[in-house]
């Protein structure tokens, strides 16, 4: 995807990828938006941040930037070639140790992280809090839908934990709806969260 304006916001623009020097950044953006979910697992906080910069995947993700070049948001997507936020036990053990690595690595396999044929799935919208409610989530949003269509997909699939009532409601005013519930006491127990909904956007 080529650089883009976005609508309506003076300098700022959407883009695939991220641009040169913002890893770090766009790692904090994405504890920033999960880490209160995460942090029993993923944290401490210094060692969560290295982790996700070591393993986000820039050919998986679409950034809206800021006149300066500045990462705002981002949004992650999965396919069956990766995803922005993944990486392997190897990731896990340079970064937690061995025996940090390991029960971390049962933590994270009670998360669904499937993948399907028929539908892009996205892994994380993450805008800066000062720039939440300027319509940034949106267009990230409507980014992806082209990057889907592009890719042949015909569906737009998300997770949202059910306590999250604002970005359902975002998600639902940008054409999602809810397919499904999934609960879970392991998610609840590690994750802080027990139900998850699974919403879909018809492309």
């Amino acid at each position: 995807m080529s650089r883009a304006r976005l609508s309506g916001q003076a300098g700022l623009s959407v883009r695939h990828g991220l641009p040169p020097g913002q890893r770090s950044a766009a790692a904090r953006l994405y504890w920033q938006a999960f880490g209160a979910k995460l942090g029993r697992v993923m944290g401490p906080e210094r060692k969560a941040l290295a982790f996700i910069e070591r393993v986000l995947d820039e050919r998986h993700v679409i950034s809206a930037c800021d006149a300066s070049g500045a990462v705002i948001g981002v949004i992650g997507y999965r396919t069956a070639q990766g995803s922005f936020v993944g990486g392997a036990r190897a990731d896990l053990v340079a970064i937690y140790g061995w025996v940090g690595a390991f029960w971390r690595m049962g933590c994270l396999g009670v998360l669904a992280r499937d993948t399907e044929t028929r539908a892009l799935i996205v892994d994380g919208l993450a805008v800066a809090p000062d720039w939440r409610g300027a319509g940034v989530g949106a267009a990230l949003i409507e980014a992806l839908v082209v990057e889907a269509t592009m890719r042949g997909y015909r569906e737009l699939r998300l997770d949202v934990v059910g306590e999250n009532l604002r970005a359902r409601a975002l998600y639902e005013r940008m054409g999602f709806a809810v397919t499904r519930r999934r609960d879970s006491r392991l998610t609840r127990l590690f994750f802080e969260f027990q139900t998850a909904y699974v919403m879909i956007r018809p492309l």
